[in-house]
């Protein structure tokens, strides 16, 4: 290992890895170096560097350490990226933050683990105020570190599963800065004002402390280093192993590790953070599709904390119809957006799934890659792709796994029953798909129910990477919080099962197993249909028909051209 390249440098222009290294340096790796360097895109991409996958396979046979020869190697591609940013890592008067992310040769969603904001400590806290004159936002930032490293670096270190029904460390911040809105009579965070952001730093650091029994560390290398080892160790959380077990992915890949400087888009109403697609992954319609928050960091959105923005008209939804497009808000960045879409979608020939953040007004592009689809999606994508001429007849087969293909067989309610049901409450049609099942709270009953033979609906005010499981074993997937990029609704796309999100009008008592929605008061065990297409939620169970697929019929003749077997 000594004198094996292990870490690769991008920014400025310049990149020393390429799209073509995904198995060393993981899909988010590889796509940040192609965006960086490549000459036909040279997007703006904050600079930084990536841990590749053979770092990881060290980490497990090494017993959890890395070699002193790598760690030499990190700082000084961490110096580089200081001469890029023009500050420096620690440094009490111009601090450089970093985000630390996993990113597999194949995408895992929320499996592993992301800190942002690393390098935010009480000496350098007083000189981020003084350089951007904005302590609202310097303590905003610094609360979200605390709630990541705590969560995803403390709890694991301790050894700790979290568990979201009995109250993880993060459940339990959460919980207190609910309790500080509720204070403040607040609905959103960002009305929090700069004092209450501090004050609810000293509250998780106290939480923090009384849980773990030890401080928040306040070194800013000691985050650093604990933030790469989480991400490392990550790979083999319980979360991760469950995901690769459902997607075939071998233990052996390993996943790369990025470090990037931070962009903020938490630091103000001319900043903001969002997620789209090249074109729409429920559908595959050739449209620009996302969502986005003003003053925001990227969690906020897939998470969905607060209700998503549409990035513009084609990604308008009940729930966002009163809320302004970053087109409307920020025409100038929206253009730009735009643009950076079309070079994109050109260069990699394929839909993209894209993290994006505005800083200020400026555009910076935080990753990119091939966007996990439905079903019907993916033969959309494939057969209007072939007719643009983005890709070969080949290619076109390719497009569509045999998964997919049955999923388009999959039946749909009766028109007739449906249209004599009235429904009880609307959502965001996430996952274009139809779905009837009894409902249950938690992902392990979704998958102990599902052993037993019988259909569910997993409900939840909003799902979370362990939940990934139950989502598999469930029929549909139904949550009061989020957006079309949440957790769920990109979870779901990937599985191909119904999901609506951001149903606003039901609660849930987890302890009674009680559903709240519209004016039904409904338990577990009672049945649910949900019409993925319309975001229409029906009490009772709806039978189902079979749809016929005319474009399948046109894709098996296309496949049937090329075969080679008779």
């Amino acid at each position: 290992m000594k004198n094996k390249k292990l870490v690769y440098f991008f920014g400025g222009g310049k990149a020393e890895g390429r799209a073509s290294l995904k198995n060393l340096l993981g899909g988010k790796g590889a796509n940040l170096a192609e965006m960086a360097g490549h000459p036909d895109l040279k997007l703006q991409i904050p600079p930084g560097f990536t841990l590749s996958t053979e770092v990881c396979s060290y980490y497990w046979t090494h017993k959890g350490t890395l070699p002193e020869s790598l760690k030499e190697e990190i700082l000084k591609n961490l110096e580089k990226t200081e001469a890029l940013t023009g500050k420096k890592f620690g440094d009490p008067v111009n601090p450089l933050l970093v985000s630390v992310r996993s990113g597999a040769r194949k995408s895992m969603p929320g499996m592993m683990e992301t800190i942002l904001n690393c390098g935010l400590t009480e000496e350098t806290i007083p000189g981020f105020i003084k350089l951007t004159n904005n302590p609202r936002f310097v303590y905003d930032s610094y609360r979200r570190l605390i709630m990541m490293y705590s969560d995803m670096v403390m709890e694991g270190a301790a050894g700790i599963e979290p568990d979201w029904e009995k109250g993880g460390i993060r459940r339990q911040l959460d919980s207190i800065m609910r309790d500080m809105k509720d204070k403040k009579s607040v609905k959103s965070d960002t009305e929090l004002t700069a004092e209450d952001m501090k004050e609810l730093c000293a509250l998780f650091k106290a939480r923090v402390k009384k849980v773990f029994k030890k401080e928040f560390p306040d070194n800013h290398l000691d985050q650093f280093w604990g933030s790469i080892n989480a991400v490392l160790a990550s790979w083999r959380g319980k979360r991760a192993v469950s995901y690769r077990e459902l997607e075939g992915i071998p233990e052996d890949w390993g996943t790369a590790v990025n470090v990037q400087a931070m962009v903020f888009g938490n630091m103000g109403e001319d900043s903001s953070a969002g997620v789209a697609f090249t074109r729409n992954p429920g559908t595959g319609e050739n449209a620009f599709f996302g969502e986005f928050l003003p003053n925001a960091q990227g969690e906020d959105v897939v998470f969905g904390l607060r209700t998503p923005h549409p990035i513009n008209e084609a990604s308008r939804n009940e729930q966002s119809k009163g809320l302004k497009s970053l087109e409307e808000l920020m025409p100038a960045a929206y253009k730009e957006l735009l643009n950076m879409r079309a070079k994109l979608e050109g260069h990699f020939r394929d839909m993209l799934d894209i993290e994006f953040t505005i800083e200020k007004g400026k555009l910076y592009m935080l990753a990119c890659r091939v966007a996990k689809r439905s079903a019907p999606a993916a033969l959309r994508l494939a057969m209007e792709m072939y007719k643009e001429k983005l890709i070969t007849k080949e290619e076109t087969v390719l497009r569509v796994t045999p998964d997919q293909l049955e999923e388009l067989s999959q039946p749909i309610f009766d028109p007739k029953a449906e249209f004599a049901a009235i429904p009880v409450s609307k959502g965001l049609p996430a996952v274009r798909r139809y779905a009837a099942g009894m409902i249950v709270f938690t992902a392990e009953d979704a998958f102990k129910w599902n052993k037993k033979g019988k259909p569910v609906i997993l409900v939840r005010e909003e799902t979370n990477p362990e939940d990934m499981y139950g989502i598999r074993a469930a029929q549909g997937v139904l949550t009061a919080r989020g957006g079309m990029t949440s957790e769920a609704a990109l979870a779901a796309h990937s599985i191909g099962k119904c999901c609506i999100a951001g149903c606003g009008d039901m609660g849930i008592d987890i302890k009674t197993k009680t559903l709240f929605i519209g004016n039904q008061v409904l338990k577990e065990g009672d049945w649910l249909s949900l019409n993925g297409c319309r975001g229409f939620v029906y009490k009772g169970k709806l039978e189902m028909l079979d749809e016929a697929n005319e474009e399948i019929v046109r894709f098996l003749e296309l496949s049937n051209s090329v075969r080679k077997l008779k």
